[in-house]
């Protein structure tokens, strides 16, 4: 599923980003604990250039703490990234991160020249809420709504240290469709967007091999169904989501599904691990080197055939 969301004010945001970008002595990046690949930005990399880069990990009492450990390991092996997991009920955590934008470029601390850091994420991902917490008051809006932020604003954190945040952006074009259907799940964009029925059943196909014992546990199965449609039609019987006939509402039961896992029912569950984003990644690249290799060879088809002609 390729998702198209890229309202005008995040196109402003990009560019203003890149602006302010010479001045900027650190990035950081909030992710979704979740799914730590599909919710960060391919912009931020490519923009960033060599600056030191702090990988936040938020909401991780959603998460899975064994994957989520697993992703911090991995993220901590990459070039001039730091990565640390936050939870929405533990500031203390949170407040170290100023010392660890000094630590970053301790060439400026010790002199004393002004630090600039700058703050990204997509929508939706807790990025005003932890900048609330670093402020100590309430000076980014926050809601649990996509794009709720919608200026660039500057922020002092600490003497000789300012913080940039910018409104959640999206990329023009989500072209991995596993990681649109994962945003859709955790709510990164607006449920308008998406169709649930189809979210559901990304879902589903994943946690019945993911997950298997929460589900059997949640809705008291004696036998997990084996595929995501009888899954969730399972679901629907068991929660009455019945329409005339003895039919189930696929529609009902699905939002009931996708409504469990974004409010813990079903348990902390990530959806995503490094070793699965690199074979999709493998795959992805595999995709499309051979419609690019299909569109030289249409090309060289076609120079044939006029050739031919004369």
């Amino acid at each position: 599923m390729a998702i198209n969301w890229f309202p005008g004010h995040m196109h402003k945001a990009q560019k203003e980003i890149k602006e302010i970008l010479p001045q900027i002595d650190v990035v950081i990046e909030v992710c979704d604990a979740r799914l730590p690949f599909s919710s960060e930005n391919p912009m931020i990399t490519e923009i960033r250039g060599d600056k030191p880069l702090i990988k936040i990990l938020n909401k991780s009492d959603l998460a899975d703490p064994t994957i989520t450990k697993v992703w911090l390991d991995y993220l901590e092996a990459q070039q001039n990234v730091k990565a640390i997991a936050l939870t929405t009920d533990n500031p203390s955590v949170a407040k170290t991160i100023p010392s660890l934008i000094r630590k970053l470029v301790p060439h400026k601390d010790e002199t004393g020249k002004q630090i600039n850091a700058v703050i990204m994420g997509i929508p939706n991902v807790g990025k005003s809420t932890l900048l609330n917490t670093l402020v100590g008051k309430a000076k980014a809006k926050v809601g649990n709504e996509p794009a709720v932020t919608k200026g660039q604003q500057r922020i002092r954190l600490e003497e000789g240290l300012y913080l940039y945040d910018t409104p959640g952006m999206l990329w023009p074009k989500i072209v991995n469709e596993s990681s649109g259907y994962r945003l859709a799940i955790t709510s990164a964009v607006k449920d308008t967007a998406f169709d649930h029925d189809e979210i559901a059943c990304f879902a589903a196909e994943y946690l019945i091999d993911a997950y298997p014992e929460r589900l059997m546990k949640r809705y008291k199965f004696e036998d997990l169904p084996p595929r995501e449609v009888e899954l969730i039609e399972a679901i629907g019987r068991v929660r009455g989501c019945m329409k005339s006939g003895g039919h189930v509402d696929f529609h009902k039961a699905s939002a009931i599904l996708i409504n469990e896992i974004r409010d813990k029912t079903l348990g902390a569950i990530t959806f995503e691990t490094p070793e699965m984003v690199e074979k999709e990644i493998v795959h992805f690249d595999q995709v499309e080197a051979k419609k690019i290799a299909d569109r030289e060879a249409k090309k060289l088809a076609r120079g044939r055939g006029r050739k031919n002609k004369r």
